[in-house]
């Protein structure tokens, strides 16, 4: 039988069920004294109050009680330690890179006429405003049905209920989304569908988005027109007489741009699926690909281990420089820095910020810090390593943010389950088999075997790698393609008129 716990770093003083286990079972010669629920913690000695809990090799936090060994460690004994600032550190050697992969890998894309590549041939509806949500999903059902099997991949809308009465740094982040979204690859062409009043005006947004290829994009207001939906199926057509001039050809993963998430994580997230995924990471960047990582106030505590990763001194200041300042968002709203994990993160065994953010980096596994990003901006191809992107946690805000820096997929890690997608394809990875078991309709790939003790990482890194590039070639579709879950979220932090 597999063992009851795992102790990840030979520095913790804490260990993870990997499965629910009875008072007595052994954890490292400690018995347990209580019942310990899957993905929680046991403490592997006695730990006195004010002492530092060690997981990942890290602190968690400090012992808020005196706890003896073999007790059960979560939010009743265990309290968060965080600074309200990250105080200067001195900046680690640069880091080594991994050696690049003796062949050179590739994958089935499209390439774009300013040269970047594409996993998907597809026509995207962007509206201005939230006024015209119905007449952008409506024109996009209709040209959907219409053009299927014409060689277009699909059309799509992506409501949402911005674009009027924003001002400020609200409307601004309303612009960058929605260009960076027009501007994407896997849209072959892209419809912007406006309403003619709104504060998003079609012709500053579309300075936003920059120059385009006069093919490749359409545009109107929906006040300007007789019928709405009518003009939107014409205009789509004419673009899929562009769209469909593109076709797959071999395509060097050098030029892969994928985006790490995660949601709904639980205690085994930070053992199985996110690790996992870092290993995708690194194997992307030794080939020369870039990868993305956002969620940056769950990087509070775990800010050293990416430090350590940064290429250079001034990504080592743009690492200090973005969580710094995201702490001072925090605080501007007077809200605590470390007001998480939510309330599913904690039932699944996760008691800290800190604790949430050692397990959450691990996405970006061992890869060099290469760029630090603002929000709404675009990420550079053939990066050979990790980019941090400006964003909260949220799901949705974050996930865009990294459709919008040019994700050409989504690696989405869930323990808790999530059905949410993106506007590109977004594998769902389970951290347990229990719910890779009992929502298929949600995850493509389970980590779980990973705690069963029936798959070794190795396996599931060279399985998980195919996937990517079979979903990448266009040979498999994701959930969230074959369910239709596709969202955005935009961040707001404002007035609303």
């Amino acid at each position: 039988m597999s063992p009851a716990f795992l102790r990840i770093h030979p520095a913790d003083n804490v260990a993870v069920a990997l499965r629910e286990v009875p008072a007595g079972t052994d954890a490292d010669g400690v018995p347990a004294r209580e019942p310990i629920p899957a993905g929680h913690k046991i403490a592997l000695r006695a730990l006195a109050a004010g002492e530092p809990v060690i997981k990942y090799g890290h602190p968690l936090g400090l012992a808020s009680t005196d706890i003896p060994a073999g007790a059960h460690v979560h939010s009743h004994n265990l309290r968060s330690a965080l600074a309200d600032r990250l105080e200067e550190i001195p900046p680690s050697p640069a880091p080594v890179r991994a050696a690049a992969p003796a062949r050179v890998e590739t994958f089935l894309g499209y390439r774009r006429p300013d040269g970047r590549a594409a996993t998907r041939n597809e026509i995207w509806i962007v509206n201005t405003v939230g006024c015209v949500n119905v007449a952008s999903e409506k024109i996009a059902a209709a040209a959907h049905a219409e053009l299927a099997g014409t060689g277009i991949d699909g059309v799509y809308a992506f409501p949402h209920p911005f674009g009027c009465s924003q001002l400020g740094d609200d409307l601004g982040y309303t612009r960058k989304v929605l260009a960076g979204l027009a501007r994407h690859p896997n849209a072959a062409a892209v419809l912007v569908l406006g309403l003619g009043c709104e504060n998003n005006q079609m012709q500053e947004f579309l300075a936003c988005v920059g120059p385009q290829a006069a093919e490749r994009i359409r545009w109107f207001n929906a006040q300007d027109v007789s019928d709405e939906i009518e003009s939107g199926v014409a205009a789509v057509r004419e673009l899929a007489a562009y769209a469909r001039r593109f076709h797959r050809e071999p395509i060097p993963v050098s030029e892969l741009i994928l985006g790490m998430k995660c949601g709904g994580s639980d205690g085994f997230s930070g053992i199985t699926a996110n690790p996992l995924v870092g290993r995708i990471a690194d194997r992307l960047a030794a080939a020369g690909g870039t990868v993305l990582l956002t969620e940056v106030p769950e990087m509070f505590g775990a800010e050293r281990v990416l430090l350590g990763r940064a290429a250079d001194a001034a990504t080592f200041r743009g690492v200090i420089d973005l969580v710094n300042d995201f702490r001072a968002y925090f605080q501007r709203h007077g809200e605590p820095i470390d007001e998480n994990p939510s309330p599913g993160n904690k039932a699944g065994g996760i008691t800290t910020l800190a604790e949430k953010s050692l397990g959450c980096v691990q996405k970006g596994g061992h890869a060099p810090i290469a760029q630090v990003l603002p929000y709404g901006a675009t990420a550079t191809a053939g990066l050979g390593g990790v980019a941090l992107i400006q964003g909260p946690g949220n799901d949705g805000v974050s996930g865009t943010a990294m459709t919008v820096a040019g994700a050409h997929l989504l690696l989405f890690t869930t323990g808790r389950g999530n059905p949410m997608g993106f506007p590109v394809p977004t594998v769902k990875i389970s951290s347990n088999t229990d719910l890779a078991t009992r929502k298929p309709q949600w995850i493509d790939f389970n980590a779980g075997p990973i705690a069963d003790g029936t798959a070794d990482f190795d396996a599931l890194t060279d399985a998980l790698w195919q996937q990517v590039l079979d979903v990448a070639s266009g040979r498999a579709a994701t959930r969230n393609e074959t369910r239709g879950h596709r969202e955005i979220a935009i961040w707001k932090d404002g007035v609303t008129l």
